[in-house]
């Protein structure tokens, strides 16, 4: 499996702002579109960032549904102009799972 370890730096004072969108429609949208989603968790030193997980069956899988979801009408017109304005930067670390590792509970947060 491909894992996004995902970590964003939100505008000082954004980050509730972030999360009740982020929560309310990015993630239902992301799942939608076929992409295995776990958090956001908040950094609890610093108020301005959060981190969450963004999983894939293979790296040729998360190729396709990125290009799906950030090529759609959803993404363009309705969360790319309210996400990106908040987020001040972001860091992606792309990596692989080890064979036989699980995700305790991840049928939980697929749903």
């Amino acid at each position: 499996m491909i894992v996004e370890v995902r970590s964003y730096r939100i505008a000082p004072g954004r980050r509730e702002d972030f999360l009740e969108f982020f929560t309310a429609k990015a993630i239902p949208a992301l799942r939608e579109h076929g992409m295995k989603v776990v958090g956001p968790m908040i950094d609890t030193e610093n108020p301005n960032k959060l981190v969450w997980l963004r999983m894939f069956a293979s790296i040729e899988e998360r190729t396709r549904l990125k290009k799906l979801f950030y090529e759609g009408e959803l993404w363009k017109r309705e969360m790319e102009g309210v996400i990106m304005p908040m987020l001040d930067s972001y860091d992606v670390i792309l990596c692989e799972t080890v064979p036989g590792m699980a995700v305790e509970g991840l049928e939980e947060n697929e749903r």
